[in-house]
């Protein structure tokens, strides 16, 4: 009879080679277990009300800490990573109106989640059937708690998961499953003394390292907030429409970031196109066509129309 550990360490493994067939980055397991180290941390992160009108964040705590309460059986946390780095950066400049990097090409949700099912019944068919359930930042899921956790990278004080082969530039997917798998460890944290992305933050949203207060962060503002936007922030903004890079883009992990391989990723020509002139003047019908399925849909027109004119006017 073969030993257990013999039996996790193999069924890992074909985890592990099945997620990068597929085409993910990285992949890494940690055992389904109550998060006892982020418990404590969400408290207080919920307590001084830094999730901001994010309620969703307050709800199913218990959930959100321990992924046997999501379900059945677990016992693996399987965590993957995906780059979205794109090939060509649209123009930056001090005056551009700017979009976050991650909104380029299609909702990240219908990429993930449809290479993830994929990884799933590549995995019943090595292995046999799983029980289990997909997320892509769909539920109560600390996924950059899990992927930490499975040693694909560490918090930074931007409170972004950094991987040091690629950076932060990527999006994360979890597995709960009841598959007995080999748990990787956790690394170390390579942030050192460094405090750019504190330095840079244009709103001070970063109000202490590996603390975001979501009240002042400029893609809670322009992605979910609902209201007006406070007129405190006013000429903060740099221009960013929809997200914010700012954090990522000075931090030093970031010079390993390289272009993506997933072609749903890929820029529209007529999204690389669109001028100043064209975001100013955009109609409804223009941005349900040219953001039929972006994630940058999720503001509604009206919430882009706020954004560009908090910046412009």
């Amino acid at each position: 009879m073969t030993h257990p550990d013999i039996v996790r360490q193999e069924r890992s493994r074909i985890v592990k080679q099945k997620a990068q067939e597929i085409g993910f980055d990285f992949c890494g397991i940690s055992k389904a277990e109550f998060l006892e180290q982020e418990a404590p941390r969400l408290e207080q992160w919920l307590d001084r009300a830094a999730h901001g009108q994010m309620h969703y964040m307050a709800n199913h705590f218990d959930k959100r800490l321990d992924p046997r309460k999501l379900v059945d059986g677990a016992r693996s946390v399987i965590s993957v990573l995906l780059n979205y780095y794109p090939e060509h950066v649209r123009s930056e400049g001090p005056e551009d109106l700017k979009i976050s990097k991650y909104a380029y090409g299609v909702d990240y949700h219908y990429v993930l989640k449809e290479k993830m099912a994929q990884l799933v019944e590549a995995i019943e068919v090595e292995i046999g059937e799983v029980q289990g359930r997909v997320f892509v930042d769909s539920a109560p899921v600390m996924d950059k708690a899990w992927a930490a956790k499975s040693g694909l990278g560490w918090i930074g004080k931007n409170a972004n998961l950094i991987n040091r082969s690629m950076g932060s530039f990527f999006f994360i997917g979890e597995i709960i499953c009841d598959l007995e798998l080999e748990p990787d460890g956790a690394i170390r944290d390579y942030c050192g003394n460094c405090t750019r992305c504190l330095d840079a933050c244009p709103t001070d949203a970063i109000s202490e390292p590996y603390v975001v207060d979501g009240n002042k962060c400029i893609s809670y503002y322009t992605i979910e907030l609902k209201e007006a936007i406070p007129e405190d922030a006013k000429g903060k903004f740099e221009n960013w429409i929809f997200g914010c890079d700012v954090c990522q883009d000075v931090c030093p992990w970031n010079r390993f970031s390289s272009p993506h391989q997933t072609p749903g990723f890929t820029p529209s020509i007529a999204f690389m196109e669109l001028t100043d002139a064209d975001f100013i003047e955009i109609t409804s019908e223009v941005f349900s066509k040219v953001f039929k399925n972006s994630p940058i849909k999720r503001t509604k027109f009206s919430g882009l129309k706020r954004n560009i004119g908090f910046v412009r006017d």
